[in-house]
Parts: C-alpha cells; sequence; structure tokens
C-alpha cells in the first residue's frame, strides 16, 4: 500500500459509499456466483454476456470500486483487505462481473503486481481493472495432470524474442480472453523446476489456435490451445529466465486463495453474507418452492449449509494473520464445502433434479450435482493441498521423488517401457 494510515478512508465510511452507491446505481440480481462452465446458451448469448461483464466492470472501476487492494498508481484502490471484505457483503444481491475476477485480478494479476516490470504493470494492471483485459491461466498440459512443473512447452530464445511451440489445456474461458499468462520451458538440462520461465502471451496471436472442449453439461468452456512459433519479446517475460518456479510458487499461492475465498485482491459477493440473511439464502429459496421449509430434516441441512459458509479461514490469510502456506487449508476447504453444499442443494431439490432440465424450482441441482467434482480439481486438486498441509504447514516428510536432481531431458516423459 502506498497510502499512510491516516489517508485511508475508515472501512465503515467505505462500507456507506459503497451501500448507497449500488443502490442508485446497480441492479439486484438473482444469480449472485455467476461464472463460467455454463451450458445451454449459444456462443452469440456467451460473448455478450461477456461484453456486458466489461461494461460493469468499467462502471464500478469509474466509480472507484475496481482493483480495492491494488495499488493507485495501477489503477486500483489502494485500500485493505477489511475494505474488501466489507465491498463483499454490501455488493452481495447486485450485479457483479464475478466472471472476471478469477485468474485475471488473482492469480494473474497478483503475480504481475509481485514479479511484472514496472512497464508491466502500468500497461496491463490498469487495462483489467477496467475490464479491458481478461486473462488466463496458461499453465496445465495434456502430458502433465496436476504436475505443471513438467512442462513441456518450450521457449527458445532468438535475440530479443523468445519463440514458442507447445500445448496447454484446460483454459477456462480462452477463447473470449485477451492474455494468457503462461509458465514455459526454457532450459532442459536442469531439474524440471529450475528450467521454467514466465511469459506474457496474447491469446489471438495469429499462431496460436484456440479448440473449445465440451462438458457434460454442454459447457464448451473449457479449452486447448496449440502454439506454433509463437513469438514473445523479451519484454513480456516475467520474472528471470529459468527461475520461473520462483514466479511459480507464487502464483500457485495466489491461486489456491483465489480459489478457497481468501484472495484479497479478489472482489466480489461474499457468501458470508448471503447466508447470513434469510430473505437472500438460495437454499432457503429452494426449500420454500419444493414445499419443505418445515421439514426438520431440511432445516438441519440449511443450518449445515450455513455453517459451512462461515467456516473458513480466508480472512486470515488476507490480513496475514495466518501464514501464506496455509492457503492450501482454504483451497482444501472451499473445495470439500462447495461439494458439500452442492450435495445439500440437491437432496433440497429431490433426486429427480438429476435427470430434469435446470429451471428455477430445482434451481440448477442436477446441473451443480453433475458437476461438483471440478471443485476438487479446478486451482490444483485437493490431493495436491492434502500434500501442502502435510509438508509446509505440519512439517511431515515430503513425498519421494526420483527426479529431484536429474536434468528435465533425462526425465521418462511416458509410461514405463516406453
Amino acid at each position: 500500500m502506498t497510502d499512510t494510515d491516516t489517508d485511508i478512508e475508515s472501512v465503515e465510511d467505505f462500507r456507506l459509499r459503497v451501500r448507497t452507491w449500488l443502490g442508485e446505481n446497480i441492479p439486484r440480481s438473482g444469480d449472485m456466483f455467476l461464472g463460467t462452465l455454463r451450458g445451454g446458451i449459444s456462443e452469440e448469448e456467451e460473448l455478450a454476456s461477456i461484453g456486458a461483464a466489461r461494461e460493469l466492470q468499467r462502471k464500478y472501476y469509474e466509480a472507484g470500486f475496481a482493483g480495492i487492494c491494488f495499488p493507485k498508481e495501477y489503477g486500483g484502490q489502494g485500500l485493505t483487505p477489511a475494505h474488501n471484505q466489507a465491498f463483499g457483503e454490501e455488493v452481495a444481491g447486485y450485479s457483479f462481473p464475478m466472471i472476471l475476477q478469477v485468474p485475471t485480478f488473482s492469480p494473474c494479476a497478483a503475480v504481475l503486481l509481485e514479479f511484472g516490470t514496472e512497464e508491466q504493470k502500468k500497461r496491463h494492471l490498469p487495462a483489467m481493472m477496467r475490464g479491458d483485459e481478461i486473462w488466463m491461466q496458461f499453465l496445465s498440459e495434456p502430458s502433465g495432470g496436476s504436475d505443471v512443473a513438467g512442462a513441456l512447452t518450450t521457449a527458445v530464445r532468438d535475440g530479443d524474442e523468445w519463440v514458442i511451440n507447445g500445448s496447454k489445456i484446460w483454459t477456462t474461458g480462452a477463447w473470449f480472453s485477451d492474455y494468457g499468462l503462461a509458465l514455459v520451458r526454457t532450459n532442459w538440462d536442469v531439474p524440471k523446476h529450475r528450467g521454467l520461465s514466465v511469459f506474457i502471451i496474447p491469446i489471438h496471436d495469429p499462431n496460436i489456435e484456440v479448440h473449445r472442449i465440451e462438458m457434460i453439461n454442454g459447457s464448451r468452456e473449457f479449452c486447448q490451445e496449440f502454439l506454433t512459433d509463437v513469438r514473445v519479446p523479451d519484454s513480456d517475460r516475467v520474472g528471470e529466465v529459468d527461475d520461473g518456479w520462483t514466479v511459480g510458487t507464487r502464483w500457485m499461492f495466489h491461486e489456491r486463495s483465489s480459489v478457497g475465498g481468501g484472495s484479497p485482491y479478489v472482489s466480489g459477493p461474499r457468501m458470508r453474507a448471503v447466508m447470513g440473511n434469510s430473505n437472500r439464502d438460495p437454499l432457503i429459496e429452494l426449500a420454500r418452492s419444493r414445499g419443505r421449509l418445515d421439514d426438520s430434516r431440511t432445516r438441519d441441512l440449511i443450518g449445515e449449509a450455513r455453517m459451512l459458509g462461515r467456516a473458513g479461514i480466508g480472512v486470515g490469510i488476507a490480513t496475514r494473520a495466518l501464514p501464506d502456506t496455509t492457503a492450501a487449508i482454504a483451497r482444501l476447504m472451499g473445495a470439500t464445502v462447495g461439494v458439500r453444499t452442492t450435495d445439500i442443494q440437491l437432496e433440497l431439490a429431490g433426486s429427480g433434479a438429476v435427470g430434469a432440465e435446470d429451471n428455477a424450482a430445482w434451481g440448477g441441482a442436477g446441473m451443480h450435482f453433475l458437476m461438483r467434482q471440478t471443485a476438487c480439481i479446478g486451482g490444483g486438486t485437493t490431493e495436491m493441498a492434502r500434500n501442502n498441509i502435510a509438508e509446509r504447514v505440519l512439517g511431515m516428510p515430503r513425498e519421494m521423488t526420483h527426479d529431484r536432481n536429474m536434468p528435465f531431458r533425462d526425465v521418462p516423459k511416458g509410461p514405463p517401457g516406453n
């Protein structure tokens, strides 16, 4: 933060300003957590939705409510996580462009803020705040699973440029986005973690093919990108050459924090605010629509969901009350709580919702149930989170690995015997 404590507006004054502005300028929304992975809409409708989200983001930006915890010199507000928390509580129930928050603001903008050059930060961060630039992560690869350090996509230096070849996958929303933050290999003669670098890549470069992948619910938001001789200037490298894992470890921290709900760089409706207000609780509305609100089992389930919505450590991480390593706990809790809450939603809707078309009565419970395991995979699997907790929080011995000190080109890349 560049402001001194005496220069920062009090949280309560800020809250009142947010509340007043929202009431005068932003419509109420029935879907407070609208995001990607939606099926049943056309490409034209999706692009129109993204365009509307960009316009809404600019509206928040011009009012001084975008990038609340980013420094003012880069288009943010220079405020504290407490201000961001207050904003999230007030904006619950209003239209808000959540689809632009992750991964644009965190981890991508957060990584640029930590490791980007001054020119990179001034060029891109204000554009993100305005909604002019949507960013995605180019991390996963078809051959790598969750082992992002095993990247095979390669960058070879050619003067002041790098030539990149390879493929990335499971990039949600790449087809409508502007830039990708890419972790690629720049050195094959050192152990895998020591030969990586990070680059900013324009997604709509003519040498990048973006293929969309259809999901079980009809969504085609997941993408695979094929990069063929993509030329990137060295000025678009983030961090030092072959030191991309230093950037990557913080990148993973910001990703876990945002997925787990603890990132100060992500703004938007807070589930706690919604679950704490019975008039806006979507589970209560679902139970009422199904005629089950007076059932004791239903009330137990809604109570459990409320408890789960309040049990979290995200704010502790954001305010530095807990160490960064505990971001893995927030990520694990966010996934397990999300899965359980989805199970509760289905039980309230009734098992018939699994085979029914989504409508207001069902609350989308059937499709949410079928898609719920994505919460345990995207943003690093829950198995990875458990490993991080064991090794970095509890101090247990590291898992054994055979390639720790082996040059990456000598590491077997296929099934045994191939």
